[in-house]
């Protein structure tokens, strides 16, 4: 339940730093409510683009910094870094919460830059380091830790959503400045379960960013795959491509698929209960890089089984057989049979379907991370 303010919170100034706009209103609002039920003046300094009204509607302030998320200039970043640490000093900031791993290395310099002790370092996935195993991703993961090391101070704390991330950056899962969170957590009021759609055909959704990491071309082959050996599987895709990602999938290449048999894009959605309406299956073939998916939480609120892999964060949510089934990164052979199996098993669909449900209302709904969020800036803010 809602708290209220307290003495170390009232009044005080908490500034997120974020690098987008659509990010911090799709994940992230339930934080700011959080802290608005604190008493804290939050102010969000992001690139605004056309969610800015979304975050105002909760009483924060939006402060616009121009930062290319998938620039690496070095001079355009420490360029950023100095907007940023006037802006810190200009707001006033008590506690700086840092999104995601650019905002890590940007706002962490410019908080030490501002003389601003008390941060959150929220990392909200991996991305590529943890999807890639090789030397050079080994050699990243040890770079981007010492980076981060060097951005931290007594009165750092961490937040992820799993807890295989917090080893990325040699920490402990159970340390106490480490704080696991259910993800951005979900609604379960807004998003509820709804009869399943007939049977046959299966019918699958892809709900995520279109981009090769998400493994979306996976899940394409497997149901081609699937479709070949005569199993009556349709498979729809939702989404866009993420222009500022150098792994958004080409538009191209998505109109393609959609006009395969038993394939379609739909471009971006805004109703994802009535995406889950019409569908019986969850799947996220995710190469890796995950925090904990919103799009999986989404479907398993409303109530839908769940085919994803068996990576950080995605494992997170589903238990194998219970939830849903877990498959191997990379694996379209696998994902095919495992959605070949749903479609002659409809109650086992159903089953997990509601152990979904049940699996979000224990730890993962927006209320369970608010209140959590709540406790991590109570306790910073008291010291």
């Amino acid at each position: 339940m809602p708290s209220s303010p307290v003495p170390e919170t009232q009044g005080r100034k908490l500034v997120f730093v974020v690098t987008e706009d659509w990010f911090f209103a799709s994940h992230f609002l339930p934080m700011a409510k959080a802290a608005r039920e604190l008493g804290l003046a939050v102010t969000v300094v992001t690139r605004v683009r056309a969610h800015r009204e979304a975050i105002e509607a909760l009483g924060a302030k939006v402060v616009p910094l121009n930062i290319e998320r998938r620039s690496l200039n070095i001079f355009k970043l420490g360029d950023a870094s100095g907007q940023l640490a006037a802006i810190l000093k200009a707001e006033k900031a008590d506690l700086v919460h840092c999104i995601a791993l650019k905002s890590i290395l940007l706002g962490g310099f410019a908080a030490t830059l501002a003389g601003v002790g008390r941060r959150v370092y929220a990392l909200t996935g991996s991305g590529f380091l943890g999807a890639r195993t090789d030397t050079v991703g080994r050699l990243s993961q040890r770079a981007i830790r010492l980076l981060v090391q060097g951005l931290q101070t007594n009165r750092t704390h961490y937040v992820f959503e799993n807890a295989d991330d917090p080893k990325l950056l040699g920490l402990d899962p159970a340390e106490a400045r480490v704080t696991i969170l259910g993800g951005a957590g979900v609604d379960p009021e807004a998003l509820k379960p709804a009869p399943l759609p007939p049977l046959p055909p299966l019918k699958v959704a892809v709900v995520a960013r279109k981009l090769w990491s998400k493994g979306i071309d996976v899940a394409v082959e497997a149901v081609r795959a699937a479709r070949a050996k005569g199993a009556p599987i349709e498979l729809s895709l939702y989404g866009a491509p993420d222009p500022s990602n150098p792994k958004a999938i080409p538009e191209e290449t998505l109109k393609a698929w959609g006009e395969e048999p038993g394939i379609s894009w739909h471009g971006a959605t805004q109703d994802i209960a009535g995406v889950w309406r019409e569908h019986h299956v969850a799947c996220l073939p995710s190469r890796g890089g995950e925090g904990l998916p919103r799009t999986l939480l989404e479907a398993a609120a409303c109530g839908r089984a769940i085919v994803t892999t068996d990576v950080p964060g995605c494992r997170t949510l589903v238990r194998d057989g219970v939830e849903g089934l877990l498959v191997p990164p990379g694996d379209a052979a696998t994902l095919s049979e495992a959605l070949i199996g749903l479609s002659r098993q409809p109650d086992l669909v159903a089953r997990m379907g509601e152990a979904a449900r049940a699996r979000v209302l224990d730890g993962f709904t927006e209320r369970n991370v608010m209140d959590s969020v709540k406790q991590l800036y109570r306790s910073m803010l008291a010291t």
